[in-house]
């Protein structure tokens, strides 16, 4: 009995711990920062150039690689439905693949009006990502209850956004999943193997968020081979693909290995 109640209390300790991450940043935000404008600069790429009447062409064309991934991750969800999160993860894989139609119509036109397009399916692959990563760490039934309203805020965050022009609740439906993921790791014990792709993938999203900023940077020393924002979409797919691979590789803890066999 006291080791159940043991248990519980830290289950409950780790619950509030993510309650907090999530909520936190929102309140503090909102509470103590002024309304984020989106900067009319953003929408300003070193690379304009055009290619068979495609504008901005090497920042639209480099979206090929999220409709690869998230193409390729969907439908391994689909034939091999993921135990646990099934729907969350191919949510996740939609919207990384939607973000091929969605970020490739705003750099045809780049304004505040296109760029909703952009950020809605981005959205909803964040969502996607957080209800997985939760519904396994924290049990099947939460997907049930959580996948349809996270996806909700998701949208709702851009739709305030293009009301308000406050990216403050964008910005933590985009950043508040992927604190929870080390988070998450680090407190939960693993139910399947190659999680640390979680992390990975973390790390090539970081990565991507740097090279966007370093645009001009990166287009220069490249010589004007590739621009910083289209490095971005090549590293930000690449950790939709990691997540992918997780899947892909994945055993369930204590199972053995598919060869483990032949080296006994």
């Amino acid at each position: 009995m006291g080791q159940q109640s043991g248990a519980g209390w830290v289950g409950r300790r780790r619950e509030w711990a993510l309650v907090l991450v999530m909520l936190v940043p929102l309140a503090l935000m909102m509470l103590a920062l002024d309304p984020i404008r989106q900067d009319p600069a953003y929408h300003i790429f070193a690379d304009a150039r055009s290619y068979c009447g495609v504008p901005n062409f090497l920042n639209a064309a480099s979206n090929i690689a999220f409709l690869l991934v998230g193409a390729a991750g969907a439908l391994f969800c689909l034939r091999h439905p993921v135990p646990g999160a099934a729907r969350s993860w191919t949510v996740f894989f939609l919207g990384v693949a939607f973000v091929f139609l969605g970020s490739g119509y705003y750099h045809w036109a780049p304004d505040n009006r296109t760029l909703v397009w952009d950020r809605l399916p981005m959205t909803i692959a964040f969502m996607g990502l957080f209800a997985g990563l939760l519904a396994e760490h924290m049990g099947a039934r939460l997907e049930r209850a959580l996948l349809a309203p996270a996806i909700a805020v998701g949208i709702a965050s851009v739709a305030w956004w293009a009301y308000a022009d406050d990216l403050r609740f964008y910005a933590w439906v985009q950043f508040a999943p992927l604190l929870a993921i080390p988070i998450v790791l680090a407190t939960y014990e693993a139910r399947h193997t190659h999680r640390r792709y979680l992390l990975y993938g973390l790390a090539c999203y970081a990565l991507a968020k740097v090279v966007e900023f370093y645009d001009r940077e990166i287009f220069t020393l490249t010589s004007h081979a590739i621009s910083g924002h289209s490095l971005k979409h090549l590293v930000a797919a690449l950790a939709g693909y990691y997540v992918y691979r997780m899947l892909r590789l994945r055993q369930p803890v204590g199972a053995p290995l598919p060869d483990a066999g032949r080296f006994s």
